[in-house]
């Protein structure tokens, strides 16, 4: 075995880690004389005359000494910590940190009237230092994958738990090397037995992390399993039981002198509803608008595939249980949709409908999943299968009847089987997206579905969905994806 392969994990981490600040540096470095150029070049120059008399040499030296403290300011913004970072997190940090880079730059040409005053240089600077940036980082990313691939840098790590959690993240880990995880060994629970294995293993340098799987561990075991960890320096990361998060929204009032406490629903209350619907709406008509081809094309090929309306209305249950049309390009034959034609029609399609559930169902719960339907016609296997017919919905969020992100809006019969706490995720409007679309799509099951729900409900930021819409789009194009 090679050094580099004998290294552990957080070594390994720490050298490429170490490898990004000069890379970064020589990455804006690079940008600034990109800018330079380009401005100095007579494609610019016949637009609009130099008119400044900084000389290179000293632009060479504020770049320079820019790039310098511009590395700060990245180190600030967290993107120099030895944990793996997931590209999506990385780029905003990079967008933010370049965006107070630049920011800091005209205050400083404000302030000190004898610097240059080129706009086209900053807003180049700003641009290519983002591009430049990223582009290195990618290229860091893809060595370190293809060195986890073959073993090289992963973490070592122990699970703990026995139960469905357990073997989920195992098989994860197992069949995704480029997470860059190493199992070691499994554990059912912790003990004295187990706790000397595992000392057994931090002196032979084969530790790094320990993931406790299980939520439902006993808390005495987990409590002294924290213990361990902190005592000898290792990572320690845990799956919680999401319904445990019922109490993670306290808010604390006083009633006469004593202290009373309320689970509060959702901080989508007040101003966080109007921050949403204002991010709502723009990013809705952003979309709508980078979307309008694929719109049009798909519109035209559902007319031509088949007789009937190109869009097809469904009923579906959104916040407080209201009861609204959701818009989708029709991916059915006309006479087997429920949601177009006479009512005679839509009372044989749903006869049909109830007997391909009962035959071809996939999914257990409260929802529904029919195998090999052969309603849908062929350009419909197709938009399914992309997510291309749910496109439209970016109107139901224009119209205020749903959010980008949020629970995926369900028909009224599949709400009729909701139990008490899964009623829970009607507290807000529904989503085009949402935390179980980008968690597993349709593999879950609806119990683990409405959890995950339940969590984006009790936790919700702006951020939060910022996240999950950088996420949706690896979702919807993962070659693993079925048509429903």
């Amino acid at each position: 075995m090679s050094n580099m392969s004998a290294r552990g994990g957080k070594k390994t981490a720490l050298i490429f880690t170490i490898i990004l600040l000069p890379l970064d540096f020589l990455m804006l470095i690079f940008a600034s004389l990109t800018a330079y150029s380009l401005r100095v070049g007579s494609f610019v120059t016949e637009i609009r005359p130099v008119i400044y008399t900084l000389q290179f040499s000293e632009y060479l030296f504020y770049s320079i000494l820019v790039s310098l403290i511009w590395l700060f300011i990245f180190a600030f913004a967290g993107l120099y910590k030895i944990e793996r970072r997931k590209f999506n997190d990385e780029f905003v940090k990079i967008i933010l940190a370049c965006s107070t880079g630049i920011l800091a730059i005209i205050v400083a040409i404000f302030l000190k009237r004898e610097l240059f005053s080129s706009r086209f240089i900053i807003l180049a600077a700003w641009g290519l230092s983002i591009l430049y940036v990223t582009l290195g980082r990618l290229i860091i990313s893809q060595i370190q994958k293809s060195l986890l691939k073959k073993g090289i840098g992963a973490r070592k790590i122990v699970i703990i738990g026995n139960d469905k959690n357990t073997k989920i993240i195992g098989e994860e880990i197992k069949n995704h090397a480029k997470l860059g995880y190493q199992i070691i060994k499994t554990f059912p629970s912790y003990n004295e037995t187990i706790k000397t294995e595992l000392l057994k293993l931090i002196s032979q340098g084969q530790l790094d992390e320990i993931v406790q799987a299980d939520p439902n561990l006993d808390r005495q075991a987990t409590s002294d399993l924290i213990d361990f960890t902190e005592a000898h320096h290792i990572t320690f990361k845990f799956t919680a039981d999401i319904y445990r998060t019922k109490t993670s929204r306290l808010e604390i009032d006083t009633l006469a002198g004593l202290p009373i406490f309320e689970i509060a629903k959702t901080k989508l209350e007040g101003w966080g509803r109007i921050y949403k619907r204002i991010f709502d709406i723009i990013t809705a008509l952003i979309l709508i608008i980078i979307f309008s081809p694929i719109l049009i094309i798909t519109a035209i090929a559902v007319k031509l595939n088949s007789r009937g309306p190109i869009i097809y209305k469904n009923i579906r249950v959104g916040q407080d249980g209201k009861e609204f049309n959701l818009f989708k390009f029709r991916s059915m034959y006309y006479e087997f949709s429920t949601g177009v034609g006479n009512p005679e029609q839509q009372q044989k399609a749903l006869a049909m409908e109830k007997e391909l559930i009962a035959k071809q169902n996939v999914r257990e719960g409260a929802l529904y999943k029919i195998k090999n339907d052969p309603r849908i016609t062929k350009v419909g296997k197709f938009t399914r299968k992309w997510s291309i017919d749910e496109l439209p919905q970016f109107f139901n969020v224009l119209f205020g009847q749903i959010s980008l992100v949020g629970p995926r809006p369900h028909q009224p019969r599949e709400v009729a089987k909701y139990t008490q706490s899964q009623l829970r995720t009607l507290d807000i409007k529904p989503g085009v997206t949402g935390l179980a679309q980008i968690s597993g799509r349709s593999d879950l099951d609806f119990d683990e579905e409405a959890k995950l729900d339940i969590y984006y409900i009790e936790n919700w930021s702006l951020w939060l969905d910022i996240i999950i819409l950088l996420r949706t789009p690896k979702v919807v194009l993962s070659p693993k994806r079925e048509a429903l």
